[in-house]
């Protein structure tokens, strides 16, 4: 079960009067420190209050890059997590340096939610506070070129997606947990980084997720109707977000917006589903909202050229370059093997030699032991 880390930075401490931390060592001094010898109240000198201490998960971070905490990969969606998507597109839309922390799901932030970043040597949790804390802090708005009206739009259909339609696939997820796991191909033993076999974990996600997650989506007021009613509200979102692209490449233009990040992360975790699995919203959304499809494929082919790679190496920083150095070592191995291999030959070959020299000793041996029998014969 994750943890919650408390990352609060302590209060500095109270001062105190020099005349309590260093001893009078004369009475001139001693003088010199009353009242009476400065004509009033002495002074109190206080001491410089120690810097804070910056409590983090990543201790030596570099400046300005985005250290983002999220879930593990899937061989078929870089997460399964609409709001972890959600950051990690945007990042990568907005060109900020970023990395993931492989955590295993350990981690929560200070408000118990996933995702949330460290910048600097502070927590930044909740992925819309994410984005609006660092669009002002690298100055980079994806919706500097929107109107005021349109910028409404945006407000009122985000709420949409994150408020409603998110309900609807948590629905579907925690009545079929099963299916979660077979449809996105999730391996529980490596995203968790435990060596408990997958029967037992696939167990325990089934009851704790399928039975906790119910609670939480009747509570928010999805989990009372029935599955019908549910698929209908679902069909009826795709259907405003549908008309509403129409035969833009993105909501409002040629370039995307948060809008389009946020659309993009919630029907990615409707569309990437194994064929497999039977989905009654992809196959709405594949028949009747083609033009979301191909969405969906255009933000996946801007934002994640090295999809395949990630979903296929479930590798959290494909987009960092490798270090050359462990490439240079996998050389030095396999050269040094070579080398190992060539210092051995001649080796092998002295063996041999000995073995045959020891043999032809035995030979003579035995010739001369059958010519002395011949001669005593004789």
């Amino acid at each position: 079960m994750a943890t919650e880390v408390e990352n609060n930075v302590p209060p500095p401490t109270e001062t105190k009067e020099i005349k309590e931390e260093i001893p009078i060592d004369n009475k001139a001094e001693e003088a010199a420190m009353k009242p009476e010898a400065t004509g009033g109240d002495a002074p109190a000198v206080t001491k410089e209050p120690a810097p804070p201490k910056v409590l983090v998960h990543k201790s030596n971070f570099e400046k300005d890059i985005v250290y983002l905490y999220q879930f593990s990969r899937t061989p078929l969606l870089p997460s399964l997590s609409p709001y972890c998507l959600k950051v990690e597109t945007w990042l990568r839309l907005a060109g900020l340096k970023y990395e993931n922390v492989d955590h295993k799901m350990k981690f929560r932030s200070k408000k118990g939610q996933l995702p949330f970043i460290e910048l600097n040597g502070e927590e930044i949790a909740d992925s819309q506070i994410i984005i609006k804390e660092l669009t002002q802090k690298f100055n980079n708005d994806l919706d500097a070129a929107l109107s005021a009206e349109q910028r409404n739009i945006a407000h009122a259909t985000i709420s949409m997606i994150e408020n409603h339609l998110v309900w609807v696939v948590m629905w579907w997820r925690t009545k079929f947990p099963d299916q979660v796991l077979k449809g996105y191909k999730v391996n529980l033993q490596h995203a968790l980084g435990t060596r408990i076999p997958n029967g037992i974990l696939n167990f325990l996600f089934k009851f704790a997720f399928g039975r906790k997650g119910a609670k939480k989506v009747k509570a928010q007021g999805m989990g009372v109707h029935s599955a019908d009613e549910i698929n209908e509200f679902g069909q009826g979102d795709l259907k405003v977000l549908s008309d509403m692209l129409a035969d833009k490449p993105f909501f409002f233009g040629d370039e995307p917006t948060t809008l389009d990040v946020v659309a993009f992360s919630n029907l990615a975790q409707i569309y990437f589903i194994d064929k497999e699995v039977s989905y009654p919203l992809r196959d709405y959304m594949t028949e009747h909202c083609p033009n979301l499809v191909g969405l969906v494929n255009r933000m996946k082919e801007r934002c994640f050229s090295d999809w395949d790679d990630i979903c296929a190496t479930l590798d959290l920083n494909s987009h960092l370059p490798k270090p050359l150095e462990d490439e240079g070592k996998d050389k030095e191995g396999c050269k040094d093997e070579k080398e190992g291999d060539k210092e051995m030959e001649p080796e092998d070959k002295d063996i041999e030699k000995e073995k045959a020299d020891e043999k032809e000793k035995e030979q003579e041996k035995e010739k001369d032991i059958e010519e002395n029998k011949e001669k005593e014969g004789k």
